[in-house]
């Protein structure tokens, strides 16, 4: 099926909302860097937590669930179940931390807890390597399922009479340069909009992308050759439908994911602390962090880190799931795997209704883009432009420089997306640069003893180890594959990040003592510091928190499996899970409560 007069309408409808909301926000935008970076740090909850969820729903992630259930049945989403964890804990002890520190971005943080020269040059070269390299590799996979979503949507697609191009030495196709134009429109209403534009458009773009993959899984079960969610069942092996992987030992049959313990344990053990990703970074860096910084107050902060925390790993999985899993019906022998998601869209959806997905999924590709390229500017202006090349020029000035860099950003993405062969390469290789700077992240808040070495040592040593694996050196377990080779990696950089901090000199005490003052963090960690600071009401009653992360992981993965369970007919199991969940909920919220959660978590 191609798309009808009324599906091109929706697309039209869309664009034009976007556009209208772009241009009431521009004004604003303009006044100001934080204004355009962090809205003037007045947002509600509701608004920053689903800005949060647009930001992580992107057109790859559809397509990348797909790949996962085809490979491995529905276990196979442990790959990025297990960042959970990571994600419960920014929102209990991370989320009023970044919102009482007061930055413009994460990266601007650095200067805020140390000092001197390594201070300075972590926050030029974190600005450069996560604002344009690890930005530019998302922002090209995130291009890269998008050109999917065209070229399955379309085949045969030409553009003014070509299908394949060629222009300064890149080679791309058609769908691609379909992307490049959207990519165009993204970067306008980016850089005109600014944050508040950005994060109201995501809230826009959300109900579109999620309400059309419910009606998606709604009208893919319904077609004859499915028969509802219990023909699903029949048509595909039990094993398919397990929630939990088989752990080290080879699966029988299609569908289980048969992890060794050395893989499993990697990914519940050790990945979601120790490395970087894109929405999920130890101690709630990157986008997450800005979003979090421009919530009105703490606690509007806290609520909407969980709000999207619930809403990402609980809520928006399943319409994906069932459209994978009607997929491997459809299309049993599918060689990319990842293409199933949209060839159901063509098969099952009627006029109208393929629109809407097709709008869907442009607003979850611009939602994306336009809140990584304003993160990533914001790293480029605020951290190294501002910071090194140009300081105490006009206000005027930064946002006009901060939309310039968003468009070379947006054209930099472009290239880099012709260069990528896989969105699975480009994952393992972020998690993999990252390995091991996860825990510092973590520890910079609550132990005075880290510093810009540190941080600096951590940043750069699973680079370098990556470097050295693409050059063919052999580094003993480096070159084991992903996820097994974290074990090398996180050691390694555990015992230079280490060394380093116990062989350099400690942060100045009068940064340690301003940071204290600022940002008030509690816990054994800084004892000396306490000390000195008597009058500092520093956060206190550290072990609730670690039951409200218990509890909160309890939350989501109740709710998660309860809703599986309520899907696929196991009726009492996922009353039980739903039941557990509620409790859980309950109980965060009595605890807070408890705590004087209200008055508390405001600025002081």
């Amino acid at each position: 099926m191609t798309l009808t007069p009324l599906d091109w309408l929706s697309v039209a409808v869309y664009v034009i909302v976007t556009i209208g909301i772009t241009l009431y926000f521009r004004k604003r935008a303009s006044s100001s860097t934080t204004e355009f970076f962090l809205s003037g740090r007045n947002m509600k909850w509701y608004v920053v937590g689903t800005s949060m969820v647009a930001t992580t729903f992107a057109a790859d992630t559809p397509l990348a669930v797909t790949e996962l259930v085809a490979q491995n049945g529905i276990a196979g989403n442990w790959l990025w179940w297990n960042m959970l964890f990571g994600a419960m804990l920014t929102v209990f002890f991370f989320a009023r931390l970044w919102r009482r520190s007061g930055v413009l971005t994460d990266v601007e943080f650095v200067e805020l807890r140390y000092h001197g020269a390594p201070a300075a040059w972590l926050r030029g070269i974190k600005a450069v390597f996560f604002g344009f390299l690890m930005n530019g590799i998302i922002l090209g996979w995130v291009t890269l399922a998008m050109e999917t979503v065209i070229s399955v949507l379309f085949p045969g697609l030409t553009l003014f009479g070509q299908s394949e191009f060629s222009f300064l030495g890149l080679e791309f196709s058609a769908a691609l340069a379909v992307v490049g134009i959207v990519i165009i429109f993204v970067a306008l209403y980016s850089l005109t909009s600014g944050l508040l534009g950005v994060a109201f458009t995501d809230v826009f773009q959300f109900t579109i992308a999620m309400g059309g993959t419910i009606v998606l899984a709604i009208y893919a079960l319904d077609i004859p050759e499915i028969g509802g969610l219990s023909g699903l069942m029949e048509k595909l092996p039990a094993s398919t439908f397990q929630f939990f992987p088989t752990i080290g030992s080879t699966a029988e049959g299609a569908g289980v994911l048969a992890l060794s313990g050395a893989a499993f344990f990697a990914y519940i053990g050790v990945q979601w602390w120790s490395s970087w990703y894109p929405g999920a970074e130890p101690g709630g860096g990157g986008y997450v962090a800005q979003r979090m910084m421009s919530a009105k107050d703490e606690k509007n902060s806290l609520y909407a880190t969980l709000w999207f925390t619930v809403a990402h790993y609980a809520i928006r999985p399943w319409p994906w799931i069932i459209v994978a899993l009607v997929s491997l019906v459809l299309y049993p022998d599918l060689q990319n795997p990842r293409e199933g998601f949209v060839l159901v869209m063509k098969e099952v959806l009627p006029p109208g209704l393929l629109g809407l997905l097709f709008t869907a999924f442009l607003a979850a590709f611009t939602s994306t883009f336009a809140a990584q390229l304003n993160w990533g500017t914001s790293y480029l202006i605020n951290d190294f432009w501002a910071r090194f090349i140009r300081k105490d020029a006009s206000q005027a000035y930064y946002v006009k420089v901060s939309r310039i860099v968003t468009a070379l950003l947006a054209v930099a993405a472009f290239i880099i997306t012709t260069q990528l062969q896989s969105i699975a390469s480009a994952w393992g290789l972020v998690i993999t640069a990252s390995a091991g700077l996860g825990l510092v992240l973590i520890l910079r808040w609550y132990w005075w003893r880290v510093n810009a070495w540190s941080e600096l040592a951590a940043t750069l040593t699973p680079i370098v180890l990556v470097i050295l694996v693409l050059l063919g050196v052999p580094v003993p377990g480096i070159q084991a594959a992903f996820p097994e080779n974290l074990f090398t990696v996180v050691a390694i950089t555990t015992v230079v990040w280490l060394a380093a901090t116990f062989l350099t000199r400690p942060t100045d005490a009068g940064k340690l003592d301003a940071f204290y003052q600022r940002v008030r963090p509690g816990g054994p960690g800084w004892k000396p510091v306490a000390a000195r600071n008597p009058e500092v009401k520093a956060d206190s009653g550290l072990l609730p928190l670690v039951f409200d992360w218990l509890a909160g992981v309890v939350l989501v993965y109740s709710f998660l499996f309860g809703m599986g369970f309520l899907l696929f007919g196991r009726t009492w199991a996922g009353v039980g899970c739903m039941g557990l969940a509620a409790a859980a909920a309950a109980f965060i919220a009595w605890d807070l409560n408890r705590r004087g959660f209200d008055k508390v978590l405001t600025d002081k």
